[in-house]
């Protein structure tokens, strides 16, 4: 479902009644959580917000947000957790464990197939059809995924573990999950043992099954699927190949032995040292794998959450507190000495990163884990996907025959509803000029009015006053009393009629409480811009804060609203970056002037 980017369609703060009655609602669908459990899942003052999307289908879902995460997000009225939800309370649904390698397929939006399911020794949990459930890894607790049976756990076995299992809502390192701070699942050692595991995979090997390995508890070591044979058929994902699967478990044996030995050197640092490498690494794999050119300026703060946090291995948790800098701030001094980055105060109190040099040594020279590489590369692929290339739509004015223009153009075969483009019109006009001999012989600049001219053309008090008409005044006159259409083609797309004009991209400057003042911007959509898209671009290049929000009296439609007035920007990014042109944008004259300082 969230396999693709979904559009926002409002973003606004939960009220307290409405708090109220989610947690209740909370509370019937998830019964196994204590009083505890649920007033530090749904808080009474911590900010919640709402959030209305609309998936890559059409869907609509609504997804409820705390601390900057998404916890929970409703279909039809029915409310299912996230990753996020779930790493804290790993037991709240019913577990089904599969291969790591299959998680990417499963991010990239394949249902799970049985056969891709693993038999725990101590038996399936007891579900029904429709009941819904979490995927873990083996090897790893912390669930993966969120899906809904498609079968009863006693058809799943009559069926000999075959056929589609779960339809998979959610997982992992998709759309939804990058919404939030992207971190990774935590380690969360499983409830069966090891050797208990090792024990029933060699039974189930000698009865010639499906053998249960134990793999590591980093999913990300397992990411990588080139040696396994995975066939998709419908978005289902179906593992295949016994004996491949076999040989990359001695690969990760061996390749887990050899981390091994490398990690040990690292326990004799002190602990303060250990952070201060955590800090290192993270930092040159966010400026190697995550931060572009087009992200600069970035602030500080954006950094840490949403680059260097989720570059930190599974079960490790960065804590500037307990390395040597003490603060950020000092860690990006020391880096900044070392001429890698630019730090610069762009606002009174708020750092951004300006400039990086990706040429330096160091980042160059560092190597990404290989436990990231997978997820990095997958990561990678999706912003790539979502950042195309904008063209600006083919906008081709429109005209419809009305009932009092149907004379004036029934002797060239048009009828009422004929849509025509405007030299279409003047064609027709001029064929009917001289079809009918109305061209004035003293002065061939004007056009006689007969008697269809005149009951089409001109208003009851001109009727006796007029008789001849110019060419430009009788052709506009035409274009005036014919309903307006309009014709819009995006790029790639088929072309898409509409009644009336195209509404201008709206540009207004609104007054706020102690004189502040917004920039208002409304119609984006219209011309294929996503409303969500343009706001973040422009909270990046003016760092300053950018809302969505409904427009008052519509229906699915939003604004963007951002502090200041950024006109200056808006104009630089519509006419020069998305080639707009300027009779399609309304409100430009409002930028302020650069008069000079006295």
């Amino acid at each position: 479902m969230f396999s693709r980017a979904f559009r926002v369609r409002s973003n606004t703060a939960i009220k307290g009644c409405d708090r109220r009655k989610l947690r209740a609602d909370v509370a019937a669908a998830f019964p196994n959580l204590s009083a505890e459990q649920l007033a530090e899942f749904i808080p009474n003052k911590e900010e919640l917000n709402v959030i209305k999307t609309y998936c890559h289908k059409g869907e609509a879902v609504t997804v409820y947000m705390n601390s900057k995460n998404p916890v929970l997000f409703e279909i039809e009225k029915a409310l299912y957790p996230t990753v996020y939800t779930l790493w804290v309370y790993p037991d709240l649904l019913p577990a089904f464990s599969t291969w790591p390698r299959v998680l990417q397929k499963l991010a990239g939006g394949a249902d799970l197939m049985l056969p891709g399911v693993v038999v725990p020794p101590s038996g399936f949990p007891q579900v029904e059809r429709g009941t819904l459930c979490a995927v873990t890894l083996l090897g790893n607790r912390a669930p993966v995924a969120v899906g809904v049976a498609t079968m009863s756990t006693a058809e799943m076995l009559a069926a000999g573990m075959k056929g589609k299992g779960f339809a998979v809502l959610h997982t992992y390192m998709d759309h939804l999950w990058e919404y939030g701070d992207k971190s990774n699942p935590p380690t969360l050692a499983p409830l069966v043992t090891d050797s208990a595991e090792k024990e029933s995979a060699e039974d189930e090997e000698m009865e010639g099954k499906e053998p249960v390995v134990s793999l590591s508890t980093d999913p990300l070591q397992h990411l990588n699927i080139g040696d396994l044979s995975l066939q998709e058929r419908g978005s289902c994902a179906i593992l295949m190949g016994k004996e491949e699967l076999d040989e990359n478990r001695a690969a990760e044996t061996a390749e887990d032995a050899s981390t091994e030995g490398l990690q040990e050197p690292e326990d004799s640092r002190t602990p303060q040292e250990q952070m201060d490498a955590l800090f290192n690494q993270c930092f040159f794999h966010a400026l190697k794998c995550k931060v572009k050119k087009s992200d600069l300026p970035l602030l500080t703060s954006t950094f840490l959450r949403s680059h260097m946090f989720s570059c930190c291995p599974a079960g490790q948790q960065l804590d500037i507190k307990k390395s040597s800098y003490k603060k950020f701030s000092k860690f990006l001094q020391y880096m900044q000495h070392q001429k890698i980055l630019q730090v610069k105060e762009l606002n009174k109190g708020v750092e951004s990163i300006v400039e990086v040099d990706w040429k330096h040594p160091d980042v160059k020279a560092f190597a990404v884990p290989e436990g990231f590489s997978s997820a990095s590369a997958a990561h990678d692929s999706k912003s790539e996907d979502r950042e195309q290339v904008y063209h600006a739509p083919e906008i081709i004015p429109l005209y419809g025959i009305s009932t009092k223009m149907i004379p004036l153009f029934q002797e060239s075969g048009h009828k009422k509803g004929s849509i025509l483009s405007s030299s279409e019109v003047r064609n027709i006009i001029i064929n009917y000029v001289k079809a009918n001999e109305l061209v004035d012989e003293t002065n061939k600049n004007f056009v006689k009015v007969n008697a269809v001219l005149c009951d089409c053309l001109l208003d009851k008090s001109e009727q006796d006053e007029i008789s001849h008409l110019k060419w430009d005044d009788l052709l506009s006159r035409c274009l005036e009393r014919l309903q307006p259409l309009h014709q819009v083609t995006f790029f790639g797309q088929e072309p898409i009629v509409r009644k009336g004009n195209i509404e201008p991209i709206d540009i207004t400057i609104a007054q706020r409480s102690s004189n502040k003042k917004v920039t208002i911007i409304k119609n984006l959509e219209l011309y294929g811009l996503d409303p969500q898209c343009v706001a973040n671009i422009l909270q990046q290049k003016v760092q300053a804060s950018a809302t969505i929000t409904p427009i008052p009296g519509t229906k699915d439609r939003v604004q963007v609203q951002i502090q200041g007035n950024q006109i200056h920007h808006l104009a630089k990014m519509l006419l020069e970056e998305y080639q707009l042109p300027r009779k399609y944008i309304q409100g430009l004259e409002k930028a302020p002037k650069l008069g000079r300082k006295k």
